[in-house]
């Protein structure tokens, strides 16, 4: 039957498969070349990856689509930068791979995709790394070194990483617009972030004020919420802490008394007294107030008192005994010290109170010289001191296990200190009601849903935002201090000092002052907040041509940190919200569902999967980076330990293909995502099943002497049954890959390309081909033609997610091949071959069982149910002959003079169909010990089926049921039910039979 040639019918491509015409040519100069190349054997990643990058050098000298050209205009996105502090690790991937799954998709729609890549500073992280790095190499710290010889080792370590970072990128196949690559401390992101501040400043939103911040007086700087890590302690344990010889014991509760000033002698002569629990015992010399709940009646007798002053066992003075509505009267003795210069909730009821705090600690951690027993000495040293001389006085009163959160700062590992210092705040109470609008209004999605519960939570609740840091690698807060002749200070922002000098003469009307910059610099997060806008050339007003971005996709772990910051400061400063579409995914773990952590040693890198790496490469690296000081000899050996369980093999070479298929094959929008390396493996083998298919078919054109480039239609073929089957089983995926792109179910996607290419083309109609394309007969044009149109547009789909690997074999296959696929969704032809491949399944399993092969000789018997399951098996014999690869196919109906146990050596039930047998023309005879295994097996099979029988029975008899299911359902269960009534018949009688 001719196939080919021209057809007057209308093209109706799958409309999420729309290949833009700049794709088209693409392939179309490529493919005569390529159709002359045989394919190699099998799937080879880097020869493949290799070829790919090849072809897009060659893809760069063709002309290029405007926005303007592209029907549907622009698409924008923003990558999230990764941190100059190292290597790309799974989590970029996955989120790069998603936003590359998207572009890629909406290049197929149409669209031109203006994706924006670059690297962020990171400040903290990036100074940490960079200071261990220099301790390790040259014993030196950066204070030793000087701050411009610092900041020049920065910039030397950010020239290297963002370089392996934009590699790692560029090997993911991601598509992003290189010509906009920005970084966050680049002449543009710096010029944005110092006309923010100076635009906030000037409204009144950024001030200057003595808060409590979280201090780590290891890093000398106030750090981020996100930089802290909340450790839980259940027990007393001893924890190492920097700037300590020994380890600091944590996880106790200390009860001491205040005594009561002019309070009632006790009648054992002792003085009247308030205990008061606390875990920092070190801080008492810093309380200013004893505070209780007013309604505990422990303490009623002091609420009619006008003021109960205690005595501070360390000062000589007195603190007022103080009621809040606050205070949690189930913790200790329900009162509590109040040390405002050291603790958030402290901070907050002492200014409710109007209490002055009283500074402890200096910012290196030791006691301040105000307290003369104890000044220089480290704070955690201090603490022992303290409890002794608390026993002394005979004021402590019990020590006890109590479990509590410690804060350790996840650069440093050192013990979060809570100080009051001077730091420039962001006002965000307005700027988050904003935010909030944007999601009330309807203008904001967020996906999951479930974090719009999170973002409405956490902005109704948002706090001023500390936007300085004390470091020396990021954007120097551009404020000036002005200091007049009488030494009053005021604080003035500008963007270089002479328009600060201008200012500061307008603010105090002379010219006699002192002008000094802010040393600080600003938190990394306030510089990306701004990226939606900055990156697109804000402050100036061309920025509008590439704003908003159409989606943000991250990880959920910084909604808050980030994302929320990006939407309060694009409203603000822009007029309008950077995006209207959230997508946020999870957090990447291991294969047994725990974080990547280095005290684990379960962190692998994209590379190390990409390209393989033994167990010694794997070590080697890991000492590597304690070599550099990335990280410590403790580390080092866990890791080491770590990563020898997981992987005593070395890692297999999988390729990025399979890496990115694995990767999108989980939910994205689930809460953590478990990444198995073996998983990988598989599906560079399903890679290649995909490639043994097109060798297949390419082999067959050739043995037919044509060219797969010559089916540009299967328009008006009359196609077979299977052939049909196989197109319809396309038609679906197609479905599913188009649903899965709305809704960003991006595995579901997965999930059914590998079923199409896996189960329903190589393993099952490919197969049914070969008896037809070997013997040359007309069916076989038909045949190729199909599994042409079958790979090319399933290819098509799947080049998203494995591009290299697409951009291959698309090569071998004309793209837009006429195909009207909704001519070919038949549910009544997909239930029916569903039913004859359940059918070869069992056949099979029998097989496998007792070990019956090729040698063997096996003929099948099919006995059909009744004459129209004799109909159905009639249409299939070639094929269930093929599929159950047996050498012959009887057909015949089953009932009472079938002599089964006579006629064949082994038998079992196949669905409702039909019942089957075996012969072995080898004469290979059944023994008594196989008989007995194939009737347990019958058994158990029997004893099966009537469990699944009585389940649908229950919920057909269930009166719920029947009220509550559409009559579709209603109809699949009835179905169900007699068809396991008559598999239960069937097998039954063979039992008799037999």
């Amino acid at each position: 039957m001719q196939i080919i040639g021209n057809c007057s019918s209308k093209l109706l491509r799958h409309k999420y498969l729309c290949q833009p015409r700049v794709y088209s040519l693409y392939y179309s100069t490529l493919k005569d070349a390529a159709n002359e190349l045989p394919l190699a054997a099998g799937y080879q990643p880097q020869p493949v990856e290799n070829a790919y990058w090849e072809r897009e050098h060659r893809q760069a000298n063709l002309p290029k689509a405007s926005a303007s050209s592209c029907k549907r205009g622009t698409y924008r996105m923003l990558l999230p930068p990764p941190n100059v502090t190292g290597n790309l690790h799974l989590g970029h991937a996955l989120m790069a791979t998603v936003q590359d799954v998207i572009a890629r998709q909406r290049e197929q729609l149409g669209y031109q995709v203006d994706w924006v890549p670059g690297t962020d500073h990171a400040g903290i992280a990036t100074q940490v790394v960079v200071e261990r790095t220099i301790a390790a190499s040259q014993a030196k710290t950066r204070h030793e070194l000087g701050r411009s010889a610092f900041l020049d080792e920065v910039w030397r370590w950010k020239a290297e990483k963002g370089a392996g970072i934009v590699q790692d990128l560029r090997q993911l196949g991601c598509k992003l617009n290189w010509q906009r690559e920005y970084f966050t401390m680049d002449e543009q992101q710096a010029h944005a972030v110092n006309v923010a501040f100076e635009r906030l400043f000037e409204e009144g939103l950024i001030q200057r004020r003595n808060s409590v911040v979280n201090w780590c007086t290891a890093l000398r700087s106030a750090i981020s919420d996100i930089e802290v890590d909340s450790v839980e302690i259940t027990e007393p344990v001893e924890i190492s802490v920097p700037g300590y010889d020994h380890k600091v014991l944590f996880g106790r509760m200390y009860d001491f008394a205040y005594h009561v000033v002019d309070g009632e002698a006790l009648p054992d002569g002792s003085v009247e007294e308030i205990v008061v629990s606390t875990t920092r015992p070190e801080t008492i010399l810093g309380d200013v107030a004893v505070a209780v709940h007013p309604l505990d009646p422990r303490y009623a007798k002091y609420r009619n008192i006008d003021q109960v002053k205690l005595k501070h066992p360390f000062r000589d003075d007195t603190i007022p005994l103080v009621f809040d509505i606050t205070v949690d009267q189930e913790f200790g003795t329900g009162a509590v010290k109040i040390t405002p210069a050291h603790d958030k909730f402290d901070f907050e009821l002492a200014t409710r109170h109007k209490l002055e705090p009283r500074q402890v600690f200096t910012e290196t951690g030791l006691v301040v010289d105000a307290y003369s027993e104890y000044k220089g000495i480290p704070r955690f040293e201090a603490r022992d001191l303290i409890v002794n001389r608390l026993e002394e006085m005979d004021l402590l009163r019990q020590v006890r296990s109590h479990t509590m959160q410690l804060p350790i700062c996840s650069r440093s590992k050192d013990v979060i200190e809570y100080m009051i210092l001077p730091q420039w705040f962001l006002k965000c109470k307005d700027l988050a009601k904003d935010a909030l609008s944007e999601l009330h209004s309807g203008r904001l999605q967020i996906l999951p849903p479930n974090f719009e519960t999170e973002w409405e939570r956490w902005l109704q609740d948002s706090r001023d935002w500390c936007i300085s840091r004390q470091l020396w690698w990021g954007h120097q807060v551009p404020a000036y201090e002005v200091i007049d002749s009488q030494g009053n200070s005021q604080w003035v922002a500008a963007l270089d000092e002479k328009t600060a000098r201008q200012k500061a003469m307008r603010l105090i009307g002379s010219e006699e002052f002192t002008l000094k910059r802010d040393p600080d610099v600003l938190d990394t997060w306030f510089s990306s907040s701004l990226l939606p806008f900055s990156t697109a050339g804000w402050p100036e007003e061309s920025y509008k041509e590439r704003y908003p971005l159409d989606i943000m996709q991250t990880g959920h772990d910084i909604i808050f940190f980030w994302v929320a910051r990006m939407m309060m400061l694009g409203l603000k400063l822009t007029g309008e919200a950077p995006f209207q579409r959230i997508l946020l995914n999870g957090i990447v773990c291991d294969a047994h569902g725990r974080k990547m952590s280095k005290s684990i040693g379960n962190i692998v890198a994209p590379q190390q999967v990409v390209q393989g790496a033994s167990l010694e490469s794997l070590k080697a690296g890991l000492e590597q980076s304690c070599e550099a000081g990335i990280i410590t000899p403790s580390e080092l050996k866990a890791s080491t330990i770590g990563m020898t369980q997981m992987f005593p093999n070395g890692i297999q070479e999988c390729g990025t293909d399979a890496l990115r298929f694995t990767l999108m094959s989980h939910n994205i929008k689930s809460h953590f995502i478990s990444f198995d390396v073996n998983a990988c493996h598989t599906n560079k083998l399903f890679l290649n099943k995909v490639w043994q298919a097109m060798r297949f078919t390419l082999g067959s054109a050739k043995g037919l002497g044509i060219s797969l480039h010559q089916f540009e239609t299967l328009e008006g073929v009359n196609l077979g049954l299977w052939d049909r089957w196989i197109v319809g089983r396309l038609a679906e995926t197609l479905s599913v890959c188009s649903q899965s792109y709305s809704n960003y179910n991006f595995h579901l996607a997965t999930a059914a390309l590998k079923t199409f290419f896996y189960q329903y083309l190589c393993d099952t109609y490919l197969e049914t081909t070969k008896p037809a394309i070997g013997n040359r007969s007309a069916d076989a044009y038909i045949h190729v033609g199909t599994l042409t149109a079958c790979l090319s547009w399933g290819l098509q789909a799947m080049a998203p997610y494995a591009p290299f690997v697409a951009s291959e074999l698309l090569q071998h296959v004309p793209l837009n091949i006429e195909l009207k696929l909704s001519d070919y969704k038949d549910e009544k032809l997909e239930e029916e071959v569903n039913e004859i491949v359940n059918i070869c399944h069992n056949v099979r399993q029998v097989k496998s069982r007792n070990e019956i092969s090729k040698r063997h000789h096996p003929q099948l018997s099919l006995f059909a149910q009744n004459t129209d399951s004799e109909g159905v098996l009639r249409r299939h014999l070639p094929q269930i002959k093929v599929l159950s690869r047996c050498e012959d196919v009887e057909l015949e109906l089953f009932d009472e003079s079938s002599k089964i146990s006579k006629q064949l050596s082994y038998f079992s039930t196949a669905g409702a169909l039909c019942s089957f047998g075996l012969k072995l023309s080898d004469g290979l005879d059944l023994t008594p010990e196989k008989r007995d295994e194939m009737q347990k097996a019958n058994a158990k099979k029997l004893k099966k089926l009537v469990t699944e029988l009585q389940r649908y029975r229950m919920r057909l008899d269930n009166e719920a049921f029947q009220l509550m299911a559409d009559k579709k359902v209603k109809s699949h269960f009835e179905n169900k039910v007699k068809e396991l009534e008559a598999e239960i018949n069937s097998l039954t009688r063979l039992a008799v039979l037999s």
